[in-house]
């Protein structure tokens, strides 16, 4: 979600100085290396050796030197035999101590040289067995110089120069702070997350909050989490204030409702937290019932731009307005509970099913609230920010830092051009199939009620034949391009007296048969295009509209000319004050 937040945020007019008070003044720190920079690299064979069941995190957090004290319990399960354990620890954080199953090993038997920890088992571990191993580390962990863009712990100050501390760790991965395995797929089954801070800080968490304990000037909060994605495991510390609610659900069941805020903000706090319950009757509506209802919905506020941390959801938006009438960066970290958190992406190169089904929430929530014209409006800015530059979908498993890179990758178009698709393909299949496609993605079946569905995992290819189940249709032939060409189709629209010729011109030639409607003065006809051509009759002096009601994805040349005019008016400025 880090390309977008800046994106959007320039299209709709707000200012970008939010996502890092702290970040632009980072101190020298050491470099992280490649394998801890990259998160997503090929998982190697001991690590799809083990299934992760436990991780006990006890993490002691020091403002005042920006240092993390911490003890990770770690339980696996093998899945095949292994005499090794192969995790992922920024070395930055150096290793003080190591012991499997209570027994302390000699220092010989681990090493951390380039952020992956090889930890050599006192001997080999069979199929089906059990291990717990236990971390001891700290130290400081890497600064983000602009989260989350370029995440890690943002140590920050209030504006009454209380502590504000928070990680977001999505690029770079959870091994900045604890040690894991760093891959969508790394889920741990439980998290329990111990953090300790000085009073009279707070530490909000992910989960549900087990319980408070003192111990001198130290509190300690332990929060408890199933299934969190690896990235969402969050640390958040400040002098928060909290409000406290309870929604009750379509479904039956209540979920309680919490948000931590800064001193000073009540009023403001309040009006945001007045919108919680209308985004989780939009939520369940549309798509089913709240993942995490049995743990909380939870957001905190953040010192950078935001983040979709499991149940306790990153914000720093300021409480902006933008004349939507509904805080749209509030909005899209919350749909990643259900795309992202609930559903994951089986690797990165599948991100777009993280981002387009997350970012076309916006729009979708827009008409829910205002009717069409905001809708409308939504899908038109995002359609000026499209590139077309790499396809949304390699085809081969890729890191986060390729997919998300501007010049060399999909970038926002993952955002974007995703969310412009979904569109497309609702009106190509109707709501009814369209809404069933994202009940099996996110829950793996069609009837979601709490209780009855388990965390996904997914790729572009399952998403693929979920609609071809859903629909009856064979659609190979829209995500192929769509999802695998970076330029968009293009159609060719001729006018011969009384016939009006259409043709889509596609790169390599691949099959389109899109429909596509056209308006004659007041009636609205559809053109099948049957092998990508098809024609209609038009009275003469007719009033022609091609795509009336804006469905159709497609190159269109005065974008085009917009988007170069923007450049040439970027360089212009640029130019001016060299």
């Amino acid at each position: 979600m880090r390309t977008h937040l800046l994106a959007l945020g320039l299209v709709l007019g707000l200012g970008t100085a939010s996502a890092a008070l702290a970040g632009s003044t980072a101190p020298a720190q050491p470099p992280l290396t490649a394998l801890t920079k990259d998160s997503g690299t090929p998982m190697p064979a001991e690590q799809k050796s083990v299934h992760f069941d436990h991780a006990e995190l006890h993490i002691a957090v020091d403002p005042a030197r920006r240092n993390i004290d911490g003890r990770a319990v770690l339980t696996f399960t093998a899945t095949a035999a292994t005499g090794v354990l192969l995790l992922d620890l920024d070395r930055n954080l150096p290793v003080h101590a190591v012991a499997i199953d209570g027994q302390p090993l000699a220092a010989s038997a681990w090493g951390n040289p380039d952020g992956r920890l090889r930890i050599q088992l006192p001997g080999l571990l069979a199929k089906d067995g059990k291990l717990t191993v236990a971390i001891s580390y700290g130290g400081k962990p890497h600064v983000a110089k602009n989260a989350p863009w370029d995440g890690g712990f943002v140590w920050s100050h209030t504006k009454d120069g209380e502590p504000w501390v928070g990680s977001a760790v999505e690029g770079e991965g959870c091994d900045l702070f604890w040690p894991c395995i760093d891959q969508p797929g790394g889920k741990p089954d439980l998290v329990d997350l111990y953090v300790s801070v000085p009073k009279p800080l707070v530490a909000p968490g992910n989960g549900v909050l087990v319980g408070v304990s003192d111990e001198g000037n130290q509190r300690t909060y332990h929060w408890r989490a199933r299934h969190p994605a690896t990235y969402a495991v969050s640390i958040n510390v400040g002098p928060y204030r909290e409000l406290k609610g309870e929604y009750r659900s379509r479904y039956g069941n209540t979920i309680a409702l919490h948000y931590w805020y800064l001193p000073g903000e009540e009023a403001q706090a309040q009006a945001l937290f007045a919108e919680f319950p209308r985004l989780l009757d939009f939520f369940e509506a549309k798509i089913g019932p709240y993942p995490w209802g049995d743990e909380k919905m939870g957001v905190v506020e953040t010192p950078y731009k935001g983040m979709e941390h499991q149940t306790i959801n990153a914000y720093g938006n300021h409480y902006a307005k933008d004349g939507g009438g509904f805080d749209w960066l509030l909005q899209h970290e919350f749909a990643h509970e259900w795309f992202g958190n609930q559903m994951t992406n089986a690797n990165w190169d599948d991100m777009w099913l993280h981002e387009s089904f997350a970012t076309y929430m916006q729009p979708l929530y827009a008409q829910h609230l205002d009717g069409d014209a905001d809708y409308y409006s939504w899908l038109h800015r995002l359609r000026l920010m499209l590139r077309n530059r790499y396809p949304l979908v390699s085809g081969s498993g890729r890191t986060e830092e390729q997919v998300y890179d501007e010049r060399n990758g999909p970038g926002q178009d993952i955002y974007n051009k995703g969310a412009l698709m979904l569109q497309t393909l609702r009106h190509l299949v109707g709501d009814r199939a369209f809404y069933a496609s994202i009940r099996e993605l996110v829950y793996g079946r069609p009837d979601p009620k709490p209780g009855n569905f388990a965390p996904q995992y997914a790729t572009t290819r399952d998403y693929i034949g979920i609609v071809d189940k859903v629909t009856g249709r064979k659609l190979d032939w829209f995500f192929d391009v769509y999802l695998y060409q970076a330029a968009l189709p293009k159609l060719d629209v001729q006018r011969r007296g009384d016939t009006l010729d259409l043709r889509w011109q596609v790169p390599h030639d691949l099959p389109f048969p899109m429909p596509v409607e056209v308006r004659v003065d007041d009636v609205v006809h559809t053109v099948p295009m049957t092998d990508g051509a098809g024609s209609l009759a038009i009275p003469a002096g007719a009033v022609v509209t091609i795509d009336p009601h804006s469905v159709l994805l497609r190159d269109e040349p005065r974008i085009t000319e917009f988007q170069q005019w923007m450049k040439q008016q970027r360089a212009q400025r640029e130019a001016a004050k060299r």
